[in-house]
């Protein structure tokens, strides 16, 4: 502890000596000693947050004696209702520093801070208030992300490495630090079954990777990340035998799923590497590979018509947000969510936004070019189509052929619904979309009256969305509009 910079983790580089000038060698001392116990107890992040919480405040109250009864009163006076929990967190650190035995804190400043009320950290308002730009997503907004990662991914336009790491996120609502920690072991199968075992994050006094919970994935998401494994085990067979080493088979289970491999050394061996998070990649980079999917697939939210920001917490928001309109308890959201008490949790159960209870035509018409679901390409006719003539290449609805499948390779989903969220449909301009529209719209409201659940009755609304705006630019190529 006696360095002037602390490196705690591969996320954690703390420049402990900054805060040097602001105090005394014996006090600064202590503060390093404070420190220490909290990084031997705590996480990291935990530390982080105590140094800078500290460094704010000795920033703010230059000139006046440090942790004096003046300087904490002139600190508290310069935060306001959402930031005074900034004091909280240092009220904590100073009465552990009291604990320890550290001479430094005055008496009478500590108890002015024992008869401080002081509010927390505001939660739960991106939530809450339905922030299209910060808080949870919409139904639509999921299934555009999921189905744009996937094609983008498909079509050579991102990485195997972004694409499991943004499906991860959406999919199961974990951090980016419980993400960046899964090592290939993590990922467990049988009966029929897929899981991964994350470790747990936000555990008071304990290390890395010492708690861990099982989370359910789909098989879509499990066989995207075995792909992973066998991309990871290369790249360290490659690395390895740059440096006329070799990877033992039987340390491939240890090796991290999410590897930063310029960490790697060759003057240690590998196993020793892996008892550390050295070789897992930062948290950084994580929220780093949502950015760069996101500014691939440019989804846009029909909530703004504008392209939606993306980042790991708002894939929490939603998991939370969904549970909490299906009617779960705190409980059970706490649990899902992996936190260790219930006291977050309340935020998904009060004032829930509700699905849309009816979608009409004419609402539909509206919203459908605003949330630009349809992702084909409109065409005059079959014969302009890329597989013009070819009769298998027709998509049919109750009403007659809507338009035509510009993809050779085979495909199960179902037609024509799901055609109009595909990139390779090319609906024709004369096809019967408006009776495509009427049938989806008629049979939402009849699975809400039969079930009287807005959740089951929306999975469609998606697919309404993407008709609804094939429909509106057929109208306007027909009105001899432009760019449609």
């Amino acid at each position: 502890m006696s360095s002037e910079r602390w490196k705690l983790n591969k996320d954690v580089d703390l420049p402990i000596g900054t805060i040097a000038p602001y105090l005394d060698p014996a006090r600064y001392v202590h503060l390093k000693n404070v420190l220490g116990f909290y990084a031997k107890t705590s996480s990291a992040k935990h530390v982080s947050n105590l140094f800078y919480r500290c460094k704010d405040y000795l920033d703010m109250t230059q000139g006046q004696h440090p942790f004096s009864l003046a300087s904490l009163i002139s600190y508290r006076s310069s935060l306001d209702s959402k930031t005074e929990w900034y004091l909280g967190t240092l009220r904590g650190m100073i009465r552990q520093w009291a604990r320890l035995g550290y001479p430094g804190i005055p008496d009478n400043s500590l108890a002015l801070l024992d008869k401080l009320t002081l509010k927390g950290n505001e939660k739960g308002y991106a939530v809450q208030s339905m922030c299209p730009d910060t808080g949870p997503l919409t139904d639509i907004e999921m299934g555009a992300i999921t189905e744009g990662a996937l094609a983008a991914f498909g079509n050579g336009h991102v990485t195997l490495t972004d694409t499991c790491l943004l499906l991860t996120l959406a999919l199961t609502g974990r951090r980016p630090g419980q993400i960046a920690a899964l090592k290939v072991k993590d990922l467990i199968s049988g009966d029929g079954r897929y899981q991964v075992n994350f470790p747990r994050a936000k555990q008071r006094s304990q290390g890395w990777r010492k708690s861990f919970k099982k989370f359910p994935v789909v098989e879509d998401l499990w066989l995207l990340l075995q792909e992973q494994v066998e991309f990871t085990t290369e790249e360290f067979s490659v690395r390895l035998a740059q440096a006329g080493q070799t990877l033992d088979p039987r340390t491939i289970k240890e090796l991290p799923l999410f590897p930063e491999l310029n960490n790697l050394r060759s003057d240690l061996p590998l196993v020793d590497q892996l008892e550390n998070d050295a070789l897992h990649v930062p948290t950084n980079r994580i929220s780093d590979a949502v950015s760069r999917v996101a500014s691939v697939i440019q989804v846009v939210s029909e909530r703004t018509g504008s392209l939606i920001h993306l980042n790991p917490r708002r894939f929490r928001y939603t998991l939370g947000t969904n549970l909490g309109r299906e009617g779960r308890g705190e409980y059970v959201i706490a649990e899902a969510l992996d936190h260790s008490d219930m006291q977050n949790a309340g935020v998904y159960v009060k004032n829930l936004p509700e699905v849309v209870e009816r979608i009409d035509k004419a609402v539909a018409l509206q919203l459908g070019p605003i949330a630009q679901q349809f992702q084909g390409v409109l065409i005059p006719s079959e014969r302009h189509a890329r597989r013009a003539g070819d009769p298998r290449s027709r998509i049919c609805s109750r009403s007659g052929n809507v338009g035509s499948c510009g993809s050779y390779g085979f495909c199960g989903a179902l037609s024509p619904i799901a055609c109009y969220t595909c990139v390779h449909f090319q609906p024709w301009l004369d096809g019967p979309h408006e009776a495509v529209l009427v049938q989806l719209i008629s049979e939402r409201d009849s699975v809400y009256e039969t079930t009287n659940d807005l959740k089951i009755a929306s999975v469609n609304d998606r697919l309404i969305l993407a008709v609804s705006d094939v429909v509106s630019r057929c109208k306007a190529m027909k009105a001899g509009e432009a760019n449609v």
